[in-house]
């Protein structure tokens, strides 16, 4: 099957959508079924963004883009640091 890459505001919308269902009195199978999505999927989007709102979402992607870029660069000044100390002490 296809992986689907679905924004963090899609998920939101789709968890709040199976609420709506299971509200209804609908299994989670049966709404996971609905929705295009397995079990397990739908238990760890709800544990990630299960009281988030749409903003929250977008919020938490900006976040987690900007920490990697962040680790990133401290993994590239880690190595260039590493580089000078070593051509420093003069064992090359």
């Amino acid at each position: 099957m296809k992986r689907k890459n679905r924004r963090p505001e899609q998920i939101v919308m789709l968890l709040r959508e199976a609420q709506a269902k299971l509200a209804e009195g609908q299994t989670v199978e049966e709404v996971c079924r609905q929705i295009g999505i397995s079990d397990a999927t739908y238990y760890n989007w709800r544990k990630q963004y299960g009281q988030m709102d749409v903003n929250q979402a977008r919020q938490l992607k900006a976040v987690q883009k900007e920490n990697a870029r962040l680790k990133k660069l401290v993994a590239e000044l880690s190595l260039d640091n590493a580089m000078l100390k070593e051509t420093l002490s003069g064992n090359f």
